[in-house]
């Protein structure tokens, strides 16, 4: 199902979206990457709070290249990285921030399926390679946080969009996990591609 959502958006709306469902968002997406989510996880175990709410907003994983123009920030391209990279503390991220719905390429696994299940939250692919059709969804750069600290491509940067996507929704809050849908189909083929090979 297509579906265009205007964020921010509660967890009832997280939980109804499903596998497969394609979204397009218009409103304020944040990117953070490994150095970005463990500087946000560190500060809240230390007491400091954030200088922005994660759950109103959908949380992109991306390292994004943005050039300064006139005094302003202009997006180049804002492709997403590899987000199984996130894996080993996105639960602990997801549960700590709840950010409803998460972008990102290649998919994650289980813990942090079951934080989505937990939270009611939704993984979504974006095409790898992509970057500068990205960049054309961001309307403006709202604002970067941690930039002098953690560089360009780690800080957490802040962009408003309109009708972001296409976000195929691979892992929702259900269970539901087209990676692990499509492990059959894919080891078939795999199977059938060097029966293929060895033939020759």
């Amino acid at each position: 199902m297509k579906r265009n959502l205007t964020l921010p958006i509660n967890e009832s709306t997280a939980r109804e979206l499903r596998m497969g469902d394609i979204l397009f968002l218009t409103g304020t997406i944040f990117t953070a990457r490994d150095e970005a989510h463990l500087l946000m996880l560190e500060k809240h175990e230390t007491g400091v709070s954030l200088p922005f709410d994660p759950s109103q907003m959908a949380l992109f994983h991306c390292g994004p290249v943005v050039s300064e123009q006139g005094g302003k920030w202009q997006v180049i391209a804002a492709g997403p990285t590899t987000s199984i990279r996130m894996e080993i503390f996105e639960d602990k991220y997801l549960e700590t921030f709840r950010p409803p719905i998460i972008i990102g390429k290649g998919g994650m696994g289980d813990r942090t399926q079951a934080a989505l299940q937990s939270v009611g939250a939704v993984y979504t692919h974006y095409t790898g390679g992509a970057g500068a059709l990205a960049a054309k969804c961001i309307e403006s750069v709202e604002g970067v946080e941690w930039l002098d600290e953690l560089g360009m491509p780690e800080a957490a940067w802040f962009f408003k969009v309109k009708d972001f996507g296409p976000l195929l929704v691979t892992m929702d809050s259900a269970g539901g996990n087209l990676y692990k849908t499509l492990e059959p189909t894919i080891a078939n083929n795999v199977q059938a591609i060097m029966a293929r090979i060895n033939a020759t």
